[in-house]
């Protein structure tokens, strides 16, 4: 019984879960999806730039081989279909006002984070792939008279940086995002919650 009674107080004296202040709720999840939002605005603004750049190489620059013109055309093709990706996910993010309808947002937040773990997950390996692929069909004939040790260190560095890309910097960059989604998430649904 005495046990039983230690157990009572242990019970009632277990501090009551935290009220959420919904002004600091919002302000803290506007500034997450704001600080989102800008780094896709630059990825977007970057990704413009590449392509522009890859563009003029393509239309003014006569190469010999078709190797080096379809390394080209590959490296385009990825990086539409990430900029096409990038300003999708952009608007998903930009389009619901939290303060208007709190349930869509964190609705539209959570298909936002369902939707880009899935596609990161497979589409970064593929886009790294062909970008690979790209640049090694494009430095086939810039490389063509450049001597062995060159090529060896081009195509190593460029293998080791996609690695060490691919492998170390991936997973650790959208570990965080992922982390930052999943708290901006979860004090949505605590605040929800409060008022159910």
């Amino acid at each position: 019984m005495k046990e039983f009674e230690h157990l009572m107080s242990v019970w009632q004296g277990q501090p009551a879960a935290d009220k959420l202040s919904v002004d600091d709720v919002l302000k803290q999840v506007k500034k997450g999806i704001r600080g989102i939002t800008n780094k896709l605005y630059w990825v977007i603004v970057a990704m413009i730039a590449l392509i522009v750049c890859s563009f003029i190489v393509t239309l003014f620059f006569a190469f010999r081989s078709p190797a080096t013109t379809i390394g080209i055309l590959i490296i385009l093709v990825t990086m539409i279909t990430y900029l096409s990706l990038v300003i999708r996910h952009y608007h998903i993010l930009n389009k619901h006002d939290l303060t208007l309808n709190p349930t869509e947002y964190l609705n539209s937040l959570k298909e936002y984070q369902r939707n880009r773990s899935k596609v990161i997950g497979w589409f970064y390996y593929i886009f790294m792939l062909m970008i690979s692929t790209g640049l090694g069909l494009y430095f086939v004939e810039v490389l063509e008279d450049a001597p062995l040790y060159f090529k060896l260190i081009t195509y190593g560095s460029i293998t080791t940086w996609f690695l060490f890309i691919t492998f170390y910097v991936k997973p650790r960059m959208f570990k965080n995002e992922e982390e930052k989604l999943n708290l901006m998430i979860d004090r949505l649904i605590r605040l929800q919650e409060q008022f159910d």
